[in-house]
């Protein structure tokens, strides 16, 4: 039960930070004013509207019994309220008095003088209307074969102080709220710059340098945070110099390897020979590409569309069929893009003689699909094959010069970038690489 309901408030409440914030500070401010509001409403206004539309009635039954009074000249009871009680009265010599009036139900006005009046002439023997003029009320109450028409000053029966009350209650709450605004959004911009910049570090993209800021406790979040960038620019710039140096002193031998086998008169070892220092130059220039950093280069908006004609056009395959959207603009790093689409269709070719290159767009995502008629890979192999240095011999054409880092790359990438890469069977029984991307 206790479970259903918490999941129900987490559902129910706002997801972001700001709004959750402004939601404590609001939800307070309403409920009082509400509060406030209800019990100046119960204890104050309606009574003393109340009192005022008793008082009100209470004359008009006055002028009806003074009227009555045959002694007293009729005309001058009508000018002495008129001029007294601010009472413009009429009398309407006709008999269809309609009682059917146009009474606000939700009204704390009309349903008083409802009341009111109902308590003093009884049921159909009145009728009012408070919205047929701006500044008066129009009532009539039934006499002998006609009825007097009253035109009474609106604040006979209200009070000011309801307005000047949600004056004083609307603005400073208004205040309130606007001073919170301020308040709560200078208080999350820290987290929300926090949470960009980790956000475009984690996707490899240089950030500017991050100045922490905020509460204390922002700040050192802040502070790690960009330590810990600090430390893992370090750590890549140390692991891509030492692995250059590596490469560097690892092909001068291998070029005077290359030269000596041209004076080994056994050309079919020298051959032999020859493939070996090739396999290891690529798996040198493959160590090389996964361990280059990407930080280097800058985000730009690029036609993925004319990119990927481009890297086809260039492989000069006709077993390559392409369906591809126009006009498909990806902000990103071209290079990083380029390298992951020719890892998965090297892949492609080395292992099938059938492929088959689909781009299309779909709201605000691209999808980028690559697949061979190849032997595949198993399902359960589908997440390991992302891995660094892993390599799937079974069914595999040329395990052995594979060095197990052309998916791992293009998976690397594809993150850097807020994608998604997986594999799956593709429709002409191979191995299909399906890739996904926010435009």
């Amino acid at each position: 039960m206790f479970f259903g309901l918490n999941k129900l408030i987490k559902n129910i409440l706002p997801k972001t930070l700001f709004y959750r914030a402004l939601l404590i500070v609001a939800v307070p401010v309403i409920v009082l004013q509400l509060v406030i509001t209800i019990v100046f409403f119960d204890s104050l206004w309606i009574k003393t509207n109340k009192g005022m539309t008793k008082a009100l009635v209470n004359e008009i039954n006055t002028f009806i019994e003074v009227y009555n009074d045959e002694i007293y000249d009729k005309n001058e009871i009508k000018n002495l309220f008129s001029v007294y009680q601010d009472l413009n009265i009429e009398f309407i010599n006709d008999e269809n008095f309609v009682y059917e009036y146009n009474e606000r139900w939700f009204s704390p006005i009309d349903r008083t003088l409802r009341r009111e009046l109902k308590s003093i002439f009884g049921f159909q023997n009145f009728w009012f209307s408070t919205t047929s003029y701006k500044e008066l009320i129009d009532l009539r109450v039934k006499y002998q074969k006609g009825y007097f028409k009253f035109l009474v000053p609106k604040d006979r029966i209200t009070s000011s102080s309801a307005r000047i009350f949600a004056l004083w209650i609307t603005v400073p709450a208004l205040i309130m709220v606007i001073i919170s605004l301020i308040f709560l959004k200078n208080q999350t911009r820290p987290i929300t710059n926090l949470a960009k910049a980790a956000e475009k570090f984690g996707r490899g993209e240089e950030i500017e340098e991050y100045r922490p800021s905020g509460a204390a406790e922002i700040r050192q979040a802040g502070y790690e945070f960009d330590r810990m960038r600090k430390r893992i620019l370090r750590h890549l710039n140390q692991r891509s110099e030492m692995l250059s140096g590596i490469s560097h002193d690892l092909r001068t031998p291998l070029t005077r390897m290359k030269l000596q086998l041209a004076f080994i008169k056994d050309k079919e070892l020298a051959n032999k020979l020859s493939d070996d220092i090739n396999e290891m130059e690529k798996m040198l220039n493959e160590y090389l590409q996964f361990t280059s950093s990407s930080f280097l280069e800058k985000d730009e908006q690029f036609n993925i569309s004319d990119l990927i004609i481009r890297i086809v056009e260039k492989y000069n395959n006709k077993n390559i069929t392409t369906n591809v959207s126009p006009e498909i603009y990806l902000r990103g790093r071209k290079n990083l893009i380029k390298r992951c689409i020719n890892n998965i269709i090297d892949n492609a070719i080395k292992y099938g003689d059938k492929i088959k290159i689909e781009v299309m767009k779909n709201n605000n995502n691209l999808f980028i699909k690559i697949e061979d008629n190849g032997p595949g890979i198993p399902f359960n192999e589908h997440e390991n094959v992302f891995k660094p240095f892993y390599k799937i011999n079974k069914g595999r054409a040329d395990s052995k010069s594979s060095v197990g880092l052309g998916l791992s790359i293009a998976s690397d990438i594809i993150r850097s970038h807020g994608g998604n890469i997986k594999l799956e069977k593709s429709s002409i029984d191979g191995l299909g690489v399906k890739i996904f991307l926010p435009v």
